[in-house]
């Protein structure tokens, strides 16, 4: 037989070494699907809102900022389109993320330049401020809400791009309809998997920043936990905590009625100013450490939010939101 007739053991060998490089390959991509699991409830922690065929996604941090904006233009009196165009200038500005940098000294999540007098570049970083002189000066331009919404954020902004600001508004107003209540249920959240430590007095105090100081109904917002007299604030509990844990804590808030806030009935009949409510906290969730929000029948929970709102369980229904942390 000669040479050539012999079998060689390189294709042997080279095959071997494609079969372990593929199954080496299988294991990283089974680890990584793993670990996305772990990390977000089956994949990165994500926020959707809408419904049907028109639906949204952003992530907990872009969540939490829209949340933020929202909650500081209904506390004054600013009505749901005011919320759609600062949600539209956010994305369009900043991708609503809180940055620290941009178009020479631009900041935060307008891209508000301290050298134009929208403020010191800290206040600008916090978005309750921003949000709150954006609003300022869009209250200041006649007839805004009128306006096509390029222009009513053209004449706060002075952009150099002001038709940008179009291709953001069916998203905005899927955000507004959510973050101002008036679409019942239509925000869920899949926060990072696993119980994060919460902290009441955060959410209180989170609460009071946002939507005032009458939010908690008279109970302040660096009180404690309330284990003694069940306060309006916040009432320690032995309840299990989903994913872990031994102990939560609640915080349940009223609801307003009436002519204060957004007013009204959200588009399930329960008060629009309680939906508000109830999805800035879900918004707010990853953030703050929240593993359930309750209001109106409907409980959404960080062990089961690929379900988002579902139906709450006999005898939990409840007069304001109810707000639980793991401590």
């Amino acid at each position: 037989m000669s040479e050539s007739a012999v079998p060689s053991p390189r294709p042997r060998r080279a095959r071997r070494a494609r079969v372990a490089a593929s199954f080496a390959v299988l294991l990283a991509v089974a680890g990584y699907v793993v670990l996305r699991y772990e990390s977000g409830g089956g994949g990165a922690p994500r926020c959707t809102v809408g419904s049907g065929s028109h639906t949204y996604t952003l992530s907990p941090e872009q969540a939490a900022n829209a949340a933020t904006i929202s909650a500081v233009g209904t506390t004054r009196g600013m009505p749901e389109r005011a919320v759609t165009i600062a949600l539209a200038t956010a994305l369009q500005e900043s991708a609503l993320r809180n940055i620290d940098y941009g178009d020479r000294d631009s900041l935060g999540l307008f891209q508000q330049r301290p050298s134009q007098g929208w403020g010191t570049p800290r206040q600008i970083m916090d978005p309750v401020y921003s949000a709150g002189v954006f609003y300022d000066r869009l209250a200041e331009v006649p007839g805004y809400s009128r306006l096509p919404l390029t222009v009513a954020a053209q004449r706060v902004q002075r952009s150099g791009f002001p038709q940008a600001y179009a291709k953001h508004e069916p998203d905005a107003a899927l955000l507004a309809a959510a973050l101002t209540g008036r679409s019942a249920a239509s925000l869920t959240c899949a926060p990072a998997r696993g119980v994060r430590p919460g902290d009441a007095r955060r959410v209180r105090g989170e609460l009071v920043r946002a939507f005032g100081a009458g939010v908690l109904g008279g109970v302040p917002a660096g009180s404690g936990d309330g284990k003694g007299g069940g306060a309006p604030g916040g009432t320690a509990s032995a309840s299990p905590v989903p994913g872990g844990g031994s102990r939560t804590v609640t915080v349940p808030v009223p609801v307003r009625t009436g002519s204060a806030g957004p007013g009204g009935e959200a588009s399930d009949g329960a008060p629009r100013h309680g939906w508000e409510l109830a999805q800035w906290a879900v918004a707010r969730a990853d953030a703050l450490g929240v593993v359930e929000v309750s209001y109106a029948g409907r409980v959404w929970s960080a062990d089961e939010a690929d379900e988002g709102w579902r139906a709450a369980g006999p005898g939990t229904e409840t007069a304001g939101v109810v707000i639980r942390t793991a401590e």
